[in-house]
């Protein structure tokens, strides 16, 4: 569990700095981005699969960029947006994702948008819980009793223009469907 918790405190340290590189609003809620959007930004795609992860758990994107998140998990997962300082719900992103059976049936993908610059905070409420941590901050951790590995299904989105900070995210962000798991 202390593993735990210092992986979440070095993300959220790792957010906080990426904050000071030019990214306002952080903490506030979103504002949705119109959806017919005049220049086409390439998605960003999450992946979760049977671990109970989301395999990108840090993304970077421009405002406006879509994040798709993609389950290709068996299993039911949800994406609730949340206050790290209160733990309060936020109400986007907020959506969930059926399982997907197998190779050859449709993959369930969830999209979010952000137009204004910050940090995002995300987790699966089938998955993970939040818990108060160090100076009452909260935090997912694993949802006990649940199937799975035993680590937080909980993840960042940063919303920023700052091209270093874009050109972070891992390879398979680029990908709707992970070739190493089954797909639709």
């Amino acid at each position: 569990m202390d593993n735990q918790k210092s992986v979440w405190g070095i993300i959220f340290l790792m957010a906080i700095i990426a904050a000071g590189f030019g990214l306002a609003g952080i903490f506030t809620p979103a504002k949705v981005v119109a959806a017919a959007k005049p220049a086409k930004l390439t998605p960003v795609y999450v992946h979760m699969n049977g671990f109970n992860a989301f395999v990108e758990s840090v993304v970077a994107v421009r405002p406006g960029q879509p994040v798709v998140f993609v389950n290709e998990d068996t299993g039911v997962h949800t994406v609730q947006g949340y206050n790290p300082i209160t733990g309060k719900a936020l109400q986007y992103p907020m959506g969930m994702l059926l399982g997907t059976p197998g190779p050859g049936h449709k993959v369930h993908t969830y999209t979010v948008r952000y137009s204004k610059p910050g940090v995002y905070y995300y987790y699966c409420t089938m998955h993970a819980v939040l818990e108060k941590v160090y100076k009452n901050m909260v935090q997912p951790a694993h949802r006990v009793g649940v199937h799975g590995f035993a680590g937080a299904m909980a993840g960042i989105i940063i919303v920023t223009k700052n091209p270093a900070i874009l050109k972070q995210n891992a390879p398979t962000c680029r990908d709707k469907i992970l070739k190493s798991y089954f797909g639709g």
